[in-house]
């Protein structure tokens, strides 16, 4: 390939540290790069995501992209619809970041250290919902803003803590501000945290094998499939309720040899505020199957939630 490709992205100082990692495994198989900024919906609101909608971030990329203004956009996962465009192709999945939560406290706090009444930031209903589940009697304060402006908000006293992702504070070197890794039994992350999408055109061949030979790792792809498959079929939003982490996970087959086998895991947020939890393990080429049956228990679990919660009023 002997043009040079135009990588599209946000202009955040996160979103633009993810590019520069595309970009420079890019530039390592030998191909010329550009870095060209788009501005989008979701950057000139300060409206919350539940509000401005699924998409902001990604819908002007997107355009962008199938438009030939750009040869490749680089997204954020968690932040694209779960409906495919057909303008597009998922081209790679890279390698994916440490998909949990992180806490980033006054004083080096963990969740458990602070105090009753603590105030604790998140824009996200996911975590809100777990957070509040905990029972640690925390007030939970709606929050926008970039990982600088979210840190800020805790460093000025304004906020005792945040929650954040932790890839995102990773990708912008700030792992040292970082007082606590939150594990999944205490709060799932959204599904692909931590995660990039890297689409080109769907009839741009070249370019879709450059990008997939260069940067794709089918783990992390499958990983994410599946739990991209339980939103999907929960008919969710990228800013609701719903958690989900997928492992790849060694087993053993009938015959005793080890296998390579996908466990998944999920959460969701009843509408009495309860959380309903299941978990399934499946096979790595089955991994949007897997999702769809864990949003299928997910769902009964839900009906059954809603039918004790009628009988008790």
């Amino acid at each position: 390939m002997n043009r040079t490709l135009r990588i599209g992205t946000r202009g955040s100082a996160l979103a633009l540290a993810q590019t520069g990692h595309v970009a420079d495994a890019l530039r390592a198989a030998g191909a010329d790069v550009e870095i060209v900024t788009i501005s989008t919906p979701g950057d000139r609101s300060s409206a919350p995501i539940a509000e401005i909608g699924v998409g902001v971030f990604t819908s002007a990329l997107r355009d962008a992209l199938a438009n030939g203004e750009i040869d490749v956009a680089v997204h954020s996962y968690k932040d694209l619809p779960t409906a495919r465009d057909p303008r597009l192709s998922l081209a790679a999945v890279p390698p994916r970041e440490d998909p949990r939560d992180a806490l980033v406290a006054r004083d080096g706090l963990t969740l458990g250290e602070l105090p009753a009444g603590a105030r604790v930031g998140t824009g996200s209903p996911r975590r809100a919902a777990q957070l509040e589940a905990l029972g640690l009697g925390l007030e939970v304060v709606a929050l926008r803003g970039n990982v600088d402006t979210r840190i800020r908000k805790v460093n000025d006293g304004e906020l005792d803590a945040v929650v954040l992702a932790r890839a995102g504070i990773a990708r912008l070197g700030r792992t040292a501000e970082i007082t606590e890794t939150l594990e999944p039994i205490q709060m799932l992350p959204a599904p692909a945290q931590g995660a990039l999408a890297v689409e080109c055109r769907v009839d741009d061949v070249d370019t879709e094998h450059l990008l997939r030979s260069t940067l794709d790792d089918s783990a992390s792809r499958a990983a994410v499939a599946a739990e991209r498959a339980l939103l999907a079929a929960l008919e969710a939003g990228c800013s609701a309720p719903v958690g989900a982490l997928a492992d790849v996970v060694e087993d053993l087959d009938e015959q005793g040899a080890v296998v390579l086998r996908l466990s998944l895991r999920g959460v969701m947020a009843a509408e009495d505020g309860d959380l309903l939890r299941a978990s399934a393990t499946g096979d790595l080429t089955a991994a949007e199957e897997l999702g769809r049956a864990l949003a299928a228990e997910l769902l009964d679990l839900s009906g059954l939630a809603a039918a004790r919660s009628e009988g008790r009023s």
